[in-house]
């Protein structure tokens, strides 16, 4: 009964977020707060965990290579200082986690890449009307 009180009220805090799943390249833009000034900082990176929470508990891990230096960030999936995330790339992975690419630099760290469509918004052209027969070549006919 408490679990279904607490889902109620989570509810109200969840926003609508892409699909994200181990393996994924992203892009997380987060609010950040200097002084009376807010800005949006990107850090993208490959997902190498999602954790098995529920509503506002869920949470993905991004890893990235910054200056050499490896740099693993968690972010809670619903948070109101994520304002968007982009999903870049979709690998091909048989792992629900990817701890072995902490190990991995350079080359070694790729994964082979699966095809992920671009939305692209359909062009409209105007119809052009077939053109009619004139009454002369229609007798002729």
């Amino acid at each position: 009964m408490t679990q279904a009180i607490i889902r109620d009220v989570q509810k109200g805090g969840l926003k609508k977020v892409p699909e994200i799943r181990t393996g994924y390249t992203v892009k997380v833009y987060q609010k950040i707060k200097e002084g009376n000034k807010e800005r949006l900082q990107g850090f993208e990176g490959l997902v190498i965990k999602t954790n098995s929470g529920e509503g506002a508990d869920k949470t993905f891990t991004v890893r990235k290579i910054a200056s050499g230096v490896g740099v693993e960030k968690v972010f809670p999936l619903h948070s109101p200082f994520i304002a968007k995330i982009d999903v870049i790339k979709k690998a091909k992975i048989r792992r629900a986690k990817l701890y072995y690419m902490r190990n991995k630099t350079g080359k070694a760290a790729r994964l082979s890449e699966t095809y992920m469509a671009r939305e692209v918004e359909p062009v409209v052209t105007e119809e052009k009307k077939p053109e009619e027969t004139k009454p002369e070549e229609a007798k002729k006919e």
